[in-house]
This record gives C-alpha cells, sequence and structure tokens, in this order.
C-alpha cells in the first residue's frame, strides 16, 4: 500500500468490476437505501441486481460482515448497525480494519470463503459440490444461498485488476470526515520492503461518498479537498511514526517541517544545540544532549490578519527513546521510534489546517530530541533549569517527554502569547491502562474543553476519554528535597498519567487564566506495528470553528452556530472566539 495515492471524487464512473475493483461499505440500514441504478454500473455484468438484493439480505454484522459478489473484485461489507456512547457514530475503526482486509492488494490474491453453498453453471460444478475440490481459474459467481448444514472452503486465484480498487463509502454527511480519515489509515505510506521497491508504478486509490439522509446531495468540491488535505496529514503523521530513527532523526524531522513550512509559505524558527541551553531550554537539551543528532525546538507560526486569539500546538518528537540511562528492557524498547507521535500529528494538522483557510493566530511548536545513551548523558540526580525559570530533579531519565513539553509550552506561553495551549504527546504508557487502546486520555484545567475533546472524538474517529484532573491532589507526587520538582511520581499507582500531565501544566502555572489541554495518545498511535496518524483529524475537528472551512466547522464541537448579521464585527468576533 505504499506507492498508493489517494483521491476522493464526487463520482468515480462506471467501471466493470474486473477491471476497478468495488468495495461498498457501510451501515447496513444504509446500504438498503442504496438503489440498485447507483451501483448497476459498476457491478455489471459481473453482478446482477438478484445478487445484489441477496448479498444485502445475507450481511448480519456482528459486529460487522461482508460478502464477496464477484470474486475478489467486488464486495459489500456492513459496519455494526449501532455504537457505544463511547464510539463514534462512523464506526471510524471498523472502516479500516473492513478496508484493509477486504480490497484486493493486487496479484493473484487467493478468496477464501466458507458456510456458503455454490449454484453455477460451469461443467465442473453442481448444486452441493464441495468448492475446495473444484478447479476455479477465472470462474464467475453466479446464484449462491447460504447453508447452515455443510462448509465448503472456496480458493480461485483471481488475476490482476487492471485499475486500482475503488471504496465506496456510504454514510451521512456528519460522518464523512470521519470515513475519510479512517479509510487513510488502511493505506500507510512508509515500507522498506524489497518487494515494494520493485514496483515503481504509482497507483491510485479514488474513493466515492454515497450520502443518505439529510443533505444527501452530491459531495460538494470544497469538502473533496478537506477530505484530501486532512487524509495527506493523517499518512504524514503515520509516514513519520513508521519511520525507524536511523533515518527519522531530529535532522530529518527538521526537514519534514521544512518541506511543510515551503508548501505553506511559511520560514520556521529553529533554535537547536547549544543556543537550547544559553537561552534557557534545560529540558530539550538536556533530554537530547547525548544523541549524535542534537535536540531542536522548531515553531511553524501562521499570523493572519483579523486574528481574534493565538493557538499554539505543542507536540512532543522524541525520535527514539532508549530511556536514558534509565534504560529501558529488550522487550519495552522495540516501539520507541513512535514517541515522535505527537509533533508528526501536530505537523499532519497544521499542513491540513492551514491549507483550509485557518482564522487565527496557530503556532506549531516541535519539541525535538532522541533520549538516547552516552557520556554526556543525564544521569538520575542531576537538577535542569527549564524554559519556565523552575528547577527540576531529574529522578527517571525515562520521563523524557514531560521535560521537552514544559519547554514547548513555557515557550508558547511567554514567547507566543498563547490563549489556549494544546501539548499532544505519546506520554505515558499508563495512558493504555488508563483509557485503553483506541481512547486517547485528555487532561485539561477547562471542563468545557474536556467535554470538546470528547465530542470531537467522537465526531472525527480519533476517540478521547478524560483523566482525572485534580493538582492539589496529585502534584505533591513530584515533590523534591533540593529542587522545585522531581520529573517522576513517588507512587506510580496514583494515576500516573494525570500526574504526568500536570506535570506539563505546571510550567505555565495552575492559576494560569487561559485554556490548557493535554491529549497522551500513546496507545492509539498505533495499531499493532503500523502507525495511525492518531491526533491529526482530533485537531481539525476540535478547532474547526478556527477554519473556513464548511466540513471543519461542521465536526467542530465549539463555537456559536448563531448567523451573524453582515457588518457585525464585533459579534463575529465573540462568534469565533474558541474560548
Amino acid at each position: 500500500m505504499a506507492n498508493v495515492g489517494l483521491q476522493f471524487q464526487a463520482s468515480a464512473g462506471d467501471a466493470d468490476p474486473q477491471s476497478r475493483p468495488l468495495l461498498l461499505l457501510g451501515q447496513l440500514h444504509h446500504l438498503h437505501r442504496v438503489p440498485w441504478s447507483h451501483v448497476r454500473g459498476k457491478l455489471q455484468p459481473r453482478v446482477t441486481e438478484e445478487l445484489w438484493q441477496a448479498a444485502l439480505s445475507t450481511l448480519n454484522p456482528n459486529p460487522t460482515d461482508s460478502c464477496p459478489l464477484y470474486l475478489n473484485y467486488a464486495t459489500v461489507a456492513a459496519l455494526p448497525c449501532r455504537v457505544s456512547r463511547h464510539n463514534s457514530p462512523s464506526a471510524a475503526h471498523f472502516i479500516t480494519r473492513l478496508v484493509r482486509t477486504c480490497l484486493p492488494p493486487g496479484v493473484h490474491r487467493c478468496i477464501v470463503e466458507d458456510s456458503w453453498r455454490f449454484h453455477g453453471s460451469g461443467d465442473d460444478l453442481r448444486d452441493g459440490t464441495p468448492l475446495s475440490r473444484c478447479h476455479l481459474p477465472g470462474a464467475d459467481v453466479g446464484r449462491w444461498s447460504k447453508s447452515s448444514s455443510q462448509h465448503f472452503l472456496v480458493v480461485a486465484v483471481a488475476p490482476s485488476p487492471h485499475q486500482p480498487p475503488v471504496p465506496q463509502m456510504v454514510c451521512e454527511q456528519p460522518e464523512v470526515f470521519a470515513s475519510a480519515c479512517a479509510l487513510a489509515r488502511a493505506f500507510p505510506l512508509f515500507t522498506h520492503r524489497s518487494g515494494a521497491s520493485r514496483r515503481l508504478e504509482k497507483k491510485t486509490v479514488t474513493v466515492e461518498f454515497f450520502l443518505v439522509g439529510q443533505d444527501n446531495g452530491p459531495v460538494e468540491v470544497s469538502t473533496l479537498q478537506c477530505l484530501a488535505n486532512a487524509t495527506e496529514g493523517v499518512r504524514l503523521a503515520a509516514r513519520i511514526v513508521d519511520t525507524p530513527c536511523n533515518e527519522m532523526n531530529t535532522d530529518t524531522f527538521l526537514e519534514e517541517i521544512n518541506k511543510v513550512g515551503k508548501e505553506l509559505g511559511i520560514v520556521p524558527t529553529i533554535i537547536r544545540d547549544e543556543e537550547l541551553k544559553t537561552r534557557g531550554f534545560g529540558g530539550i537539551y538536556g533530554v537530547g544532549k547525548a544523541a549524535l543528532h542534537p535536540p531542536a525546538l522548531a515553531v511553524l507560526s501562521h499570523t493572519p490578519d483579523g486574528a481574534t486569539q493565538t493557538i499554539a500546538w505543542v507536540g512532543k518528537g522524541i525520535v527514539y527513546d532508549t530511556g536514558g540511562l534509565s534504560i529501558k528492557g529488550k522487550t519495552t524498547m522495540p516501539g520507541m521510534k513512535r514517541d515522535c507521535g505527537g509533533a508528526a500529528a501536530v505537523l499532519g494538522a497544521f499542513r491540513a489546517a492551514i491549507k483550509q483557510g485557518f482564522k487565527d493566530n496557530l503556532h506549531a511548536v516541535f519539541c525535538l530530541a532522541e533520549n538516547s545513551v552516552g557520556p554526556n548523558a543525564t544521569r538520575p540526580d542531576d537538577i535542569h533549569l527549564l524554559y519556565s525559570g523552575k528547577t527540576v530533579e531529574i529522578n527517571n531519565t525515562d520521563a523524557e517527554g514531560r521535560l521537552v513539553l514544559a519547554d514547548g509550552v513555557s515557550y508558547a506561553c511567554k514567547d507566543l502569547g498563547a490563549d489556549i495551549i494544546l501539548d499532544m504527546a505519546t506520554l505515558t504508557g499508563a495512558q493504555g491502562i488508563a483509557t485503553g487502546k483506541y481512547h486517547a486520555a485528555v487532561l485539561t484545567n477547562s471542563a468545557e474543553w474536556e467535554a470538546a475533546c470528547v465530542k470531537a472524538g467522537r465526531k472525527c474517529g480519533d476517540l478521547v476519554h478524560p483523566l482525572v484532573y485534580c493538582p492539589e491532589l496529585h502534584f505533591s507526587e513530584f515533590t523534591s528535597a533540593v529542587a522545585d520538582m522531581k520529573n517522576s511520581v513517588a507512587d506510580r499507582d496514583n494515576s500516573p498519567s494525570s500526574c504526568a500531565g500536570l506535570f506539563i501544566a505546571s510550567h505555565i502555572g495552575f492559576d494560569w487564566p487561559g485554556v490548557w489541554v493535554h491529549l497522551d495518545i500513546a496507545a492509539p498511535v498505533h495499531a499493532g506495528e503500523r502507525a495511525t496518524g492518531f491526533g491529526v483529524a482530533l485537531l481539525l475537528a476540535l478547532f474547526g470553528r478556527a477554519s473556513e472551512d464548511h466540513l471543519l466547522n461542521l465536526v467542530s464541537p465549539l463555537g456559536c452556530e448563531v448567523d451573524v448579521e453582515e457588518g457585525d464585527m464585533g459579534r463575529d468576533s465573540k462568534r469565533r472566539r474558541l474560548v
């Protein structure tokens, strides 16, 4: 899938599924609302209307189900009919899984089906014949019916399709954004498999949406462009996270930042190596000073005319985390290339947000370092002076993310004058225990923004669940006898993910009047051994009201939805403010 491009079209046109495979995907009640006239040109001559209706009648999602209509060239798949209150109505996670399993990857795919009986016209086939004994080179699939008494195994070799497959998503308009981002996760960009390097031809997968319910007209061009920019951001973030540190070091990450800056016409601010120490960024410098590639603080700034507030997204960019001298074990260190997931998500979201017309000041702050081991590495018992002016006694060099983020949020507060500071990080392993593999953890000083994060997660598919915010009870975990605080808790059984976030907040102050949001994405940043690009869709949805784009406004949980009278600048200013 690495050499695959994604494009979104209002209509992909008609084609024989043998030359252009098709996956029709949606909730079952939505699929039943698709008229045969809409799919006929994409399925004929291989699939008849009778076969299409029979396939729909056999689908029984629990939680999902799929049915091949013609070999592996045409498939209809059903999403869960309902989801719980802590899931996305789009069933985004199931979309990614179904696309990965139902779309043919290309050459000589084998089709394996069971619990079905075939009724066809081939010389070798009779009703009830065990198909595992038949040779079916390119066989057409005719009528069939479900059999509960016998189980057959069908293995048929399908020739390579002439064109890349077309996923067609059937959903309501509010689910379009989450569905598109979920589709993007099924097509990762990074691979170093030797076979992939020999396939030079780039394929393009065309995604088509068929809207049902209210606002069920054709998808607008502006919406398609928004989906393209958002999914490019998701895939960019996933590619960075998937890339190992021997390629994605701090120098390479800065090249990625420069590339995005050049595309947007923005020159990044970069503070590196000894300059970090000189200017007081003791957190970033202390974490990264032992590495071959020096640490850095990089900032991309978008400052349009008419902005009503300043927003800072701060991303943790630890390109590799050995744990430092508090070194990780052989089973916990593999996968630590993903510790830059927060910074990668901020970069992908920033690129998409600016392309879609962000109306307020937006700063993307990247805290980049490699937590390495060497003669110059930070030791437990060392004390660092951070950019906030506070001193930190190091009692665990593997609690490094909070140190770089503390400098990042302090810079956003002191130098950028941010009204809203959001930091995103793969911060704690305990996050996966607290909120699970699919939900990021949110910690914030604002009840309104806590609720907004949860709602935005359900709308975009990047799910979020709150942590306990109680600094008066938890911050004492960092008490130090010789410095302002330690960097790791005394009691690891006392809400460690909440405490880690509070450490960051303490460097702008618990009485800071602005909005501070911390998102711990340690678990959902990957699914198995692949990055998900988690966080890009969440940031775009959460701050959608600051965008000129209609779709991002639709999925945003913040802001007033009252129409503004022309010329009423005062009301317009209030309407656009997220706080």
